[in-house]
């Protein structure tokens, strides 16, 4: 009369129905991907800057290679162009006007050259600059001489002897200038540590 235990068994599992499989962590499986989507952009932005910091780098540098690679050349043609200014200021208006026409031809002749090749070292960055009527400025003139003058702040260029050239943001060479003393005083000009920096360098 006892009922088959391995039957019983059957029976039991057949009213249980069908067993479910164990369900799958859904949502912690969400979340690790949007942690790794948003570390994998987290690293796609710091590569995007560093490429863009790299980029502006390599081409300041190629610009400083090329505009300042060019100093030591530029000294040497600035002593052309002072040859030339010394040759024009040795003749005087007097003398231009009582000389014959060649020699007047001559003279314009030397003024365009000069002219041509302060205009190409500016077209390649470097500048001249005359002080007269500044502020003396130690980082961008060399005092050569003072001139007692009390209607004249002291402290201010009164005189150049030779101008001043600029390349770039840097010193090519100061100007040679004469500064004035006895007037009022102004107030000095800064001392720039990275411009007399930069020009010891350049």
């Amino acid at each position: 009369m006892g009922i088959d235990m391995t039957e019983q068994t059957a029976r039991a599992e057949d009213a249980a129905g069908p067993s479910e499989p164990a369900s799958s962590s859904g949502p912690p499986a969400e979340a690790d991907a949007a942690v790794l989507a948003a570390e994998l952009k987290d690293k796609l932005l710091r590569t995007l800057a560093e490429m863009e910091n790299l980029r502006k780098r390599t081409e300041r540098e190629v610009t400083d290679s090329r505009l300042y690679g060019i100093a030591a050349f530029a000294r040497d043609v600035l002593a052309v162009a002072d040859n030339m200014r010394r040759a024009l200021e040795a003749v005087s208006p007097e003398l231009r006007g009582s000389v014959e026409a060649g020699v007047k031809a001559l003279v314009a002749g030397v003024e365009l050259t000069e002219r041509e090749l302060l205009k190409a070292l500016e077209k390649n960055g470097v500048r001249q600059f005359t002080p007269r009527g500044e502020k003396f400025d130690p980082n961008l003139h060399q005092a050569m001489f003072e001139v007692p003058d009390p209607s004249v702040p002291a402290g201010s260029v009164v005189e150049v002897v030779q101008p001043g050239y600029m390349i770039g943001e840097r010193m090519l060479r100061p100007a040679l200038v004469g500064v004035s003393k006895g007037g009022a005083k102004t107030a000095p000009a800064p001392v720039n540590d990275n411009a007399t920096a930069r020009a010891r360098d350049s």
